[in-house]
């Protein structure tokens, strides 16, 4: 049995908030300035100032996915990264988009030259981790991901797989602190395949 690298997809293996705002900007005429991990307050109208709400912004967001998913682009070193991770690993893509865009993921990551199975998920990514390890039989695995949330959902039903945070976006990397459920903060695909590959060697 291998190990078992589970990766979140955006600001891990794609830009998606520089891609995403600017996409804001040039089509609905709105500023988006994300503070930390918190979309709240981060969307709003030139026109007149005012805020967008919940339902607004994650219409705009189900706007983005997967109609204007072309302009995503590749994370510095993690095509490579993952290319020798999976020398010795299997690699699952468990990214947090509705169904029906599972197989848009696919062919955007297989157009950057990743070519891994693809999971989609909503809500907390701790049941669907533990199902992929179990479902692997992996003697040892590691997730990575730039939300907080899910490094918690995962130390809470998949507490022995090891938990790295990753913010690869740099305007963003400094606003957002470190995951208090990961074990470990790199938003460097060199350092973070270097991390990953002592993990796998412990077992």
């Amino acid at each position: 049995m291998k190990p078992l690298l589970i990766t979140d997809c955006d600001e891990v293996l794609l830009h998606m908030v520089r891609h995403f705002g600017e996409w804001l900007g040039d089509t609905h005429d709105i500023d988006f300035a994300l503070n930390g991990s918190d979309f709240d307050g981060a969307m709003r109208r030139r026109g007149d100032g005012s805020t967008l709400e919940g339902q607004e912004m994650w219409a705009l967001l189900d706007g983005f996915f997967p109609a204007e998913m072309e302009r995503q682009t590749l994370v510095p070193h993690a095509r490579e990264a993952l290319g020798r991770i999976a020398a010795v690993a299997d690699i699952v893509v468990l990214t947090n988009l509705q169904d029906h865009c599972r197989d848009h993921r696919i062919t955007q990551l297989a157009n950057h030259g990743i070519v891994h199975r693809v999971e989609c998920n909503q809500g907390g990514k701790g049941t669907p981790v533990a199902r992929l390890v179990a479902e692997h039989g992996a003697p040892v695995a590691v997730f990575v991901d730039d939300l907080a949330t899910h490094h918690e959902s995962v130390a809470k039903h998949a507490p022995d797989v090891f938990r790295l945070h990753m913010v690869a976006e740099p305007s963003l990397a400094p606003k957002v602190p470190p995951a208090p459920h990961a074990h470990a903060r790199i938003d460097d695909w060199r350092a973070a395949e270097t991390w990953i590959l002592e993990r796998f060697a412990q077992g």
